[in-house]
């Protein structure tokens, strides 16, 4: 099979889908580089899910008490156990959490899926399959409109005790796809991602791909690749200029500006703290790269920070709820911060 084969949508056609996908959202890719970026800073739930840190999970009530507390302007909430699980999530218990948000003067602006649509086994498919499109219906009840989407997510295995690990989910990966090309794998997840998207119309809301391996082997430039073969009006793109390990604060905003229109979503993390001259941010972030390239393109969305990671241990105990608040209200001060001095290069044409 060529590239051309793989890919039968030309130029044209690809910007059309960018500008409709856009228009779902109301952005208008035609003038977005004239137009006036508002980036709002968002809490995504997975922070307080109770895996990386000591102590149990908050609710999502809780989650959205401290969005408010700490000056976000926005919750993103996890899609599965226990804040967004669409089996405990019925059309009464979402308009209930909109109203507990919208008091609060917090929008509920996303929610995050946790799927894998790469399985060679058929019906494993199917199964994330159902599983995101009552993510859609779910989201479509809290009011928000849009969704975040992996093509394949390993998972996360919960550790007795306390605590989470990648690795063993993703040797599961790993096995399971060591008998298959990575065309292949490409094409399960392409399959499958474009019924998806015809469900995300169904329902109103649109999905956001985000630039995350193990499919997505080469970043962004993978991820338009698969938004470009879907060719579907309601899936858009979740860059991540973490997971962009090759790419400098410039090449992050060229590449945001690459993505352009289609961009929905961004998340952000790290750990932060107090230093003599300001915030300490631990990690690598990139936020002014691509902060300046959302200022470029007039992105209307949110940053959502998240805490999502293996934490320090102190003492032999892993960190607990204090260092998370910590660092949420560190992330979201520091998030301010970046957004200040990228309007300020901006305006002054860097």
């Amino acid at each position: 099979m060529t590239e051309n084969d793989r890919n039968p949508f030309t130029r044209r056609s690809f910007v059309k889908v960018v500008a409709v996908a856009a228009g779902a959202l109301g952005a208008d890719p035609a003038g977005a580089a004239t137009s006036a970026a508002d980036v709002k800073i968002g809490l995504y739930s997975i922070t307080y899910g109770g895996v990386w840190y000591r102590g149990d999970a908050l609710s999502v009530e809780e989650v959205i008490g401290r969005a408010k507390k700490f000056g976000y302007q926005g919750v993103e909430i996890d899609g599965k156990r226990p804040h967004g699980n669409p089996l405990e999530m019925p059309k009464a218990r979402c308009q209930q959490l909109r109203k507990v948000a919208s008091d609060q003067g917090i929008e509920i602006y996303a929610v995050s899926g946790n799927n894998d649509f790469s399985s060679p086994i058929p019906e494993h498919r199917e199964s994330q399959l159902v599983y995101t499109r009552e993510l859609m219906r779910m989201t479509a009840d809290l009011g928000a409109k849009v969704m975040r989407v992996f093509c394949g997510w390993p998972g996360v295995t919960l550790v007795p005790g306390g605590g989470g690990r990648y690795d063993i989910a993703q040797a599961v990966w790993k096995a399971e796809h060591q008998d298959f090309s990575e065309e292949q794998t490409w094409a399960w997840c392409r399959q499958t991602l474009s019924e998806a998207a015809r469900f995300a119309g169904e329902f109103g809301v649109v999905l956001a791909l985000q630039n995350h391996a193990p499919v997505i082997a080469r970043g962004y430039l993978d991820t338009l690749r698969m938004v470009k073969e879907v060719a579907s009006p309601h899936l858009r793109i979740c860059f991540d200029a973490r997971l962009e390990h090759s790419l400098d604060e410039v090449a992050v905003r060229k590449a945001v500006n690459e993505v352009g229109a289609l961009q929905t979503v961004w998340h952000f993390g790290g750990e932060y703290d107090r230093g003599p001259d300001g915030i300490v941010l631990k990690g690598d972030e990139k936020c002014l790269g691509e902060m300046l390239g959302l200022l470029d393109i007039g992105y209307k969305g949110y940053a959502g920070f998240e805490l999502c990671h293996p934490l320090p241990v102190v003492d032999g105990r892993t960190v607990g709820l204090d260092f998370v608040d910590k660092n949420a209200q560190l992330a979201a001060q520091y998030m301010r911060g970046i957004l200040g001095e990228a309007r300020k290069q901006h305006a002054a044409g860097a």
